[in-house]
């Protein structure tokens, strides 16, 4: 073992015998209580030392006998403590890409303040090379999206799409001017090699056998099918158990999710019988809009609010990938210009949906691994 306190972490004594690791709440750990001699081994613990190394230094600071082997318990108890050999197979091999990890250094420092066991964030970042995502709509937020996804590590990343980039698509981080005038997929294909960070424009681990589908997201250009999906194309991946995200910028509005997961929570389906069961007009309102917005050219989609949109779906979506159900999920998250106050409304599964998430005894929702 080679403990490593983890630097994600800002460290700073609250007082002669308290140190305090972290700023903001969420993350924050106190430690106490510290002497000076113990504060100085704690320096010194940086994954270049193995523990017998370690014990010698922390004896000629004059700390008791199997005083170090406690500090290191203490801190690996806390979540505070890395091993620089810790991960197992997978990690190891990302160690032989030092390129890749330095590349992908703060993503390794978030995902070691949720990981807390020593090696979870290479383990963590390992499991994303095998993941296949698969991104529907390629324009200012699905385009953004798909090569966030890309350059966190996630071994693979399909953008469907028709049609050809227009000059309305560019927007940073998404499609540039040069890609207007090509085939939307063929454009998004390049701009997801362009963001991975792997070799070959694909994520270290995408080489290994692949899986199903880990998570469709759903960021249509126009919007409205984010705001009102269609349980159509929807009810594959509710017969397949595709777990499914929605994103989207409409009228000057963005939404985040909801994140649904087949079996388990509102579906596309569920979400339609609501809004009728609230609405009669919304059927006869929705066939309308649907055909309004096949004949417009462009929408109300600021390049603010939809990087704003594609940078919290991306988020949400990783936070997914990697094994924790983010705020998105059985619910909305909708913010409008001018203010943009997000407000959150949660989803509900409907009785009468073939999806039957409203059958009671859900007893558990899978997730990842």
């Amino acid at each position: 073992m080679y403990p490593k306190v983890k630097q994600a972490l800002a460290r700073a004594w609250r007082d002669r015998q308290t140190v305090q690791f972290g700023v903001t709440p969420a993350h924050a750990v106190v430690l106490g209580p510290v002497d000076t001699a113990t504060g100085s081994l704690i320096d010194r613990i940086d994954g270049t030392r193995g523990m017998e190394l370690l014990r010698s230094e922390g004896a000629a600071l004059g700390l008791r006998p199997g005083q170090v082997d406690e500090l290191v318990r203490r801190l690996a108890g806390a979540g505070l403590l890395d091993d620089a050999t810790a991960g197992g197979p997978r990690a190891q091999s990302l160690r032989d890409h030092p390129a890749f990890l330095e590349r992908l250094g703060p993503d390794l420092g978030s995902l070691s303040l949720v990981r807390r066991e020593p090696g979870g964030d290479l383990r963590a970042l390992a499991a994303r090379g095998a993941l296949r995502v698969q991104v529907r709509g390629s324009g200012r937020v699905g385009a953004v999206i798909a090569s966030v996804l890309a350059a966190a590590g996630v071994g693979r990343v399909e953008v469907l799409d028709g049609g050809r980039a227009e000059t309305a698509d560019v927007a940073p981080g998404g499609v540039d001017p040069a890609a207007v005038g090509r085939l939307r997929a063929e454009a998004a294909s390049g701009l997801v090699r362009a963001a991975a960070p792997g070799r070959g424009g694909r994520a270290l681990g995408a080489e290994e056998p692949e899986r199903g589908l880990a998570l469709v997201v759903v960021a249509p250009r126009d919007g409205l099918q984010a705001w009102a999906p269609d349980p159509g194309p929807a009810a594959g991946w509710v017969a397949t158990g595709t777990p499914h995200l929605y994103t989207g910028v409409l009228e000057g509005t963005g939404l985040v999710g909801p994140l649904v997961l087949p079996g388990a929570t509102a579906c596309a389906g569920c979400m339609e019988r609501d809004r009728v069961d609230r609405d009669p007009a919304w059927p006869r309102m929705l066939v309308q809009w649907r055909s309004a917005h096949r004949r417009r050219a462009a929408g109300a989609c600021d390049v603010g609010l939809s990087t704003a949109v594609a940078g919290l779906a991306a988020a949400h979506a990783l936070s997914f990938l990697d094994g924790e159900l983010p705020a998105s999920t059985a619910a909305r998250w909708e913010a409008a210009l001018p203010g943009l106050h997000w407000e959150r409304s949660e989803l509900s599964p409907h009785p009468e949906c073939p999806c039957e998430a409203a059958v009671p005894a859900r007893e558990s929702v899978a997730v990842p691994s």
